[in-house]
């Protein structure tokens, strides 16, 4: 006999071993559901209940058996008879017993994807859709859009609505597709992944005697990670229960609300949320024992449910003392943000393997600063969740546009762009590069004269050449350049690609020369073929880490519009899903977490830096909850304490009242684009900004950490002399570690100087904090 009461904590124990009847297990992050599940089935075993009358149903094949396989342990092997998989695999094997009746005696067939792609086409073919239309999407995207549509339940038109509304021109025709491909899969008796389901549900409904044997059989039904069903999915389990009107049979769903994060795929988490309705008389039991995390990165994680606008509410805790306080960063923009991490990953490398660190991001393009400084720092990182930067189609393209403009004769460049181009194969590609090598004007103007896109292009490239400009304004020039292509080529998605594109505006703002800022994006980590990813740190969306954890995590990007996402402002239950993206990231760190929040991200629209507001979810925390640090203008950190201008108490006052950031003066009065507050102010409250500069008499920054050594200056600027006895002064064209080059208009002696700063305008600034260029 198992000893369930020692094996188990209390929570544990109570859902383990509840008796008949449905029940609802809220297993917080980090509680042990798993363990839960796996002495369900044992306990059910001892029981008295046969294996084959016991169904668990998963969202992977792997979760399945590794819950059967520990149970079977616990059982010695007594559980070879439980039903155990995918909601998928349940279904085909379901259908294949007892077969829809539009198929008559016909077989059938699943398709895989590639099937289902190539049905697609065929039908897009058969109705002439996208002929001549370089703008209709591709079968690939048709396919997502179509299955998207299928799983939440809602017309296409709306999901283009929500998702892709520069598609919207396309939904009529999208729409009589959809239509088509359902008659082609009912004509040739072949199902999709998404008919398995729906033909599982009418089964069940359509089909009493089916019913009443699937019933009588599976008399205890357990269902891992409920929160991620969609509605078709929770409809089955329902129905498996007992007919509808009818009180419900021996369900467990165990899930958490707060980790439903995964609605894009369909998942609902009003089928959580709904449970005690859909299944009248259901105990709900809470695991809120955590055994991932120490106290201070719960406290955290607890802050965002307590203000979730519904949950069942829980308090994670955890029996272990201690623990390292979280860490708020503030850099001063999301550039600095890229270096603070990499010194900040260097820190906690000599007292953890590589391999337990990771950095988490909403979005993949988040990371792109980020991979290009760990790159020249030699981290080797592995990543999770989008591309690596450089390794996207669209970057490749902007890349090449950019090595043509330094090399003329690049021919994989030439190739690539070439390729970009209708009627441009291989071979007439080898041709056109010839032309173009050999210099001879005629010889390319016969050569190009078929292909005036390509040719446009070209000229382009070479007017880039006869002007020179900053990496950043030639990028910017590239980019509007490419933009038809990028249309033509990514009619699905161009505008999330556009917005990763623009990353490299600034990325490149920190560079003179176009040649350095390629080398650093080119720069690779070393990498390993197979396995071996022990020396390397995770990158990673948070939604690829779901299930995953690590020593350290630390999260970026925490500013409006990126986390939560600007596309989630619009609807209350996308700014909730945003939520429970930001507690999955926290719950994801088992010792430290540090959450950065520049105060400034580039902007292409305002060619400069612009303010950013705090991510709501920081705004919302209490000043105990974290160490806050901000960045100096020398690089450096320092912690805020109190003080300094700063209440010591700050009683219920959130940390956007303590941190969105007292900037010093040179920075707050010169960026552009105001971003208020809803209090009217960028600090969080009225008040004007600090207009000292740094080194003055503010107490924003103690005299002693003002300033950090500043980092290495290019060859090709030397570091401005101090100036002895208030007589020398730097005089000519200079760079700032934030506001880039500008030009000293005049001296204010004993130890400041004018500078113009294009985007930021004139600034006073102290003149040993300026790398004079060398004449």
């Amino acid at each position: 006999m198992i000893d369930y009461a020692k094996a188990l904590n209390e929570a544990q124990y109570a859902a383990a071993t509840c008796g008949d009847g449905p029940v609802l297990v809220v297993a917080g992050a980090g509680s042990g559901k798993t363990r839960t599940i796996t002495y369900r089935l044992a306990w059910l075993a001892e029981q008295g209940v046969a294996p084959e009358a016991m169904l668990l149903l998963t969202f992977t094949r792997k979760a399945a058996q590794e819950m059967l396989h520990r149970a079977g342990l616990l059982c010695d092997h007594a559980l070879a008879g439980v039903q155990g998989g995918t909601f998928h695999a349940f279904a085909y094997g379901i259908l294949r017993r007892f077969r829809p009746e539009w198929l008559g005696e016909r077989p059938f067939t699943v398709m895989d994807s590639a099937d289902i792609t190539a049905a697609v086409k065929h039908c897009k073919e058969a109705l002439g859709l996208g002929k001549g239309d370089r703008a209709f999407p591709k079968t690939q995207a048709i396919v997502g859009l179509l299955s998207k549509a299928r799983n939440k339940e809602l017309p296409l038109a709306e999901i283009l609505q929500r998702e892709a509304f520069h598609l919207l021109p396309y939904a009529d025709g999208l729409t009589e597709l959809g239509r088509r491909y359902d008659a082609f899969r009912r004509e040739s008796g072949v199902m999709d992944y998404d008919d398995l389901l729906f033909e599982l549900e009418a089964l069940l409904r359509q089909d009493a005697r089916a019913a009443e044997l699937l019933r009588s059989r599976y008399r205890h039904i357990l269902v891992d990670e409920y929160q991620d069903t969609n509605l078709v999915q929770a409809r089955i389990v329902r129905l498996l229960a007992g007919p509808e009107g009818e009180a419900p049979g021996n369900v467990m769903a165990v899930g958490d609300e707060a980790q439903s994060i995964y609605a894009f795929r369909g998942a609902n988490v009003r089928n959580i949320l709904d449970f005690p309705k859909l299944f009248p008389g259901a105990r709900i039991i809470r695991l809120e024992e955590n055994y991932r995390s120490t106290r201070p990165i719960l406290a955290v994680a607890n802050n965002l449910l307590e203000h979730a606008a519904e949950s069942f509410r829980k308090t994670l805790f955890t029996r272990r003392e201690g623990g390292d306080p979280v860490r708020l960063v503030t850099p001063l923009s999301d550039k600095s943000q890229a270096r603070l991490v990499v010194e900040r990953i260097r820190e906690l490398l000599q007292s953890h393997l590589p391999h337990e660190i990771a950095v988490l991001f909403r979005a993949g393009f988040h990371s792109f600063a980020l991979e290009m400084a760990l790159n020249q720092a030699g981290i080797a990182f592995r990543k999770y969740g989008g591309l690596r930067y450089t390794e996207a189609a669209h970057v490749k393209d902007v890349i090449a546009f950019a090595r043509l403009l330094l090399n003329p004769l690049d021919m994989p460049a030439f190739e690539r762009l070439a390729a970009l181009h209708e009627g441009i194969g291989p071979k007439t590609a080898q041709k056109l590069y010839e032309a173009a090598a050999s210099g001879d004007t005629a010889r390319m103007g016969k050569a190009f004269a078929r292909h005036a896109a390509f040719r446009a292009d070209m000229e382009f490239i070479e007017s880039l050449r006869a002007r020179p400009q900053s990496p950043s304004l030639t990028l910017a020039a590239i980019l509007e350049q490419y933009r038809p292509l990028l249309e033509q080529h990514y009619p699905e998605d161009w505008p999330r690609r556009q917005q990763a594109l623009e990353e490299l505006l600034q990325m490149a703002a920190g560079y003179t020369e176009l040649d350095l800022f390629l080398a650093d994006l080119a720069l690779e980590s070393p990498e390993e073929e197979e396995g071996g990813g022990e020396d390397r740190i995770t990158l990673s969306t948070i939604h690829s880490a779901k299930g995953l954890e690590w020593n350290a995590v630390l999260i970026i990007d925490l500013v409006e519009d990126r986390f939560p996402s600007r596309h989630a402002l619009a609807r209350p239950e996308d700014f909730e899903e945003e939520r429970r993206l930001m507690y999955v990231a926290c719950t994801r760190a088992r010792q430290q977490l540090d959450l950065y929040a520049p105060a400034t991200l580039y902007s292409r629209a305002e060619q400069g830096m612009t303010h950013v507001n705090q991510s709501p979810f920081l705004r919302e925390m209490g000043p105990q909850l974290a160490e806050q640090w901000l960045e100096g203008f020398g690089g450096g950190l320092r912690r805020r304490e109190s003080g300094c201008g700063t209440p010591a108490a700050t009683g219920g006052r959130s940390l956007s009242d303590r941190i969105p950031i007292d900037l010093p003066g040179e920075l707050s009065g010169g960026l552009a684009g105001p971003s208020r507050s809803a209090a009217g102010s960028f600090w969080g409250k009225e008040r004007s900004a600090p207009s000292v500069l740094p080194g003055g008499e503010d107490c924003q920054l103690p005299p002693e950490e003002r300033f950090s050594p500043a980092p290495a200056a290019p060859s090709h600027v030397v570091a401005a002399a101090a100036p002895a006895g208030g007589t020398r002064l730097p005089q000519g064209y200079c760079r700032h570690r934030i506001f880039g080059r500008g030009k000293v208009i005049r001296q204010l002696p004993p130890d400041k100087v004018q500078v113009n700063f294009p985007g930021f305008g004139l600034k006073v600034i102290l003149a040993e904090y300026l790398l004079m260029e060398d004449d």
